[in-house]
């Protein structure tokens, strides 16, 4: 297993991350496999979206921080159960596909890390499998 650093900027934000990934497939030489991906951390996640329009994802966190408001009452002493929440609900894992070398995205899909309790200095996790 390997790592990579992701640095956010902002207390809930979509990180594009697709460049890193495919950094990581291409230094592999993997021709077909299976990278996965995994966000070791409570309050941070994973998403394939689009990336070619900005409001796509300004959209979706203005969506999502509208259905899990920062402040609801929660019990949570340290105050960020809203990022737990958010987590939760983007998930912590992926897996891309590679075929021919390359990650196998559509054209309009791009891989982000979900910060939602930044900004902070993340990890996360890859392993590729090479299928024959």
């Amino acid at each position: 297993m390997k790592s990579l650093n992701v640095n956010t900027s902002a207390r809930m934000e979509f990180v594009d991350i697709s460049d890193k990934i495919k950094g990581v497939v291409e230094k592999s030489s993997v021709k077909n496999g299976v990278l996965l991906l995994y966000v070791p951390h409570t309050t941070a996640g994973l998403t394939i979206n689009e990336n070619a329009d900005p409001c796509v994802k300004k959209d979706i966190l203005k969506k999502l921080a509208q259905l899990v408001p920062e402040n609801d009452g929660y019990t949570h002493a340290e105050g960020n159960s809203d990022s737990h929440i958010l987590a939760t609900l983007t998930g912590s894992q992926l897996f891309v596909f590679i075929a021919n070398g390359k990650p196998a995205a559509g054209t309009w899909q791009g891989v982000y890390f979900c910060e939602y309790d930044g900004p902070r200095k993340r990890k996360l996790l890859y392993e590729i499998i090479k299928i024959n």
